[in-house]
């Protein structure tokens, strides 16, 4: 069956913590079920936090005591994959018959990663995407993914994988996504500008793919209870715009914004050839006596003990 049903679920992480935010993700389980939803998407460090104004204290060439500190509380905060926390979504899937994609704060020893988890109904945690290049300060406290992280999954809404955030930006990461396969483009966030809106339109458009982006919906800092630095204490801290994209680049469901909830579409991916028709960026439409991407899928450690 080439018809499905997908989903955005546009939600912030609670400020009381992890806990909270696992039972705000199931309390959208009937919503989930009634809706009939073969997949769901969730925002960029969903369970785990993005920690949007925070310094950690550094500057450059020192850091301060109450940085590490701020930067242990994170990291409590963090989830192990797998985890109880990781067991309660499985749940949650297998419940509602919905493949999930999940942004979390993925804990490393002692290390973070921003990470997508993608579970399934019948086999549970079935692989997990780090995201390659934390943008910007988020290199202070995120370690980067390899390329053993690169899934696209076989699902009955089609074949998924993720890229989270800012790595939507990167080329060539799309050009791998494209030549596995990919049909629905998922894409976990906290950007909640409309330069995204164009990126994301942009994507589904180059890959010919659905697309299902999900961003975090945050309250004003003064509805929180606090502040942050160099923000109108009156302004959310993020407005969502989750979005749901056929393969032509056009809107199917949103963009849904300033409020939290489940955004639903229908895809039918045998549009899919058809839109592939004049354009196969990988296909027809690709230059490989030009241009070659090499991609290293091989798992990168810093110590390897050989016997």
């Amino acid at each position: 069956m080439t018809i499905s049903t997908v989903a955005a679920l546009q939600l912030g992480s609670h400020p009381d913590g992890k806990t909270k935010t696992l039972e705000k993700i199931l309390s959208y389980e009937t919503e989930i079920k009634d809706a009939g939803v073969n997949l769901v998407v969730m925002p960029e460090a969903l369970l785990g936090g993005y920690p949007k104004g925070e310094t950690f204290g550094t500057y450059v060439g020192y850091r301060l005591p109450e940085g590490r500190e701020a930067f242990q509380r994170y990291f409590a905060n963090a989830i192990d994959v797998p985890g109880p926390e990781t067991v309660e979504l499985e749940g949650l899937s297998a419940r509602t018959g919905a493949h999930l994609v999940v942004g979390v704060i993925e804990r490393a020893g002692s290390s973070l990663h921003c990470s997508a988890l993608f579970i399934s109904p019948e086999e549970g945690l079935v692989a997990t995407h780090r995201k390659l290049m934390p943008t910007g300060s988020e290199r202070l406290i995120w370690g980067q993914g390899d390329g053993s992280t690169l899934p696209v999954i076989d699902t009955p809404a089609g074949k998924i994988g993720a890229a989270i955030c800012w790595e939507n930006h990167m080329p060539l990461l799309r050009t791998a996504m494209y030549a596995k396969g990919i049909e629905v483009w998922c894409a976990p966030t906290v950007d909640e500008r409309e330069n995204w809106q164009i990126s994301m339109r942009h994507i589904a458009h180059e890959g010919r793919c659905f697309l299902v982006s999900a961003c975090q919906f945050q309250p004003s800092p003064r509805e929180l209870g606090t502040s942050v630095p160099h923000w109108d204490d009156d302004r959310p801290l993020m407005q969502g715009g989750s979005v749901i994209l056929s393969p032509m680049g056009e809107v199917i469901a949103g963009p849904l914004k300033n409020e939290p909830g489940l955004l639903v579409a229908k895809i039918d991916t045998s549009e899919l050839v058809k839109a592939r028709y004049d354009f196969d960026v990988v296909g027809h439409y690709s230059r490989p006596d030009v241009f070659t991407l090499i991609v290293d899928e091989r798992q990168k450690t810093s110590v390897v003990f050989q016997k």
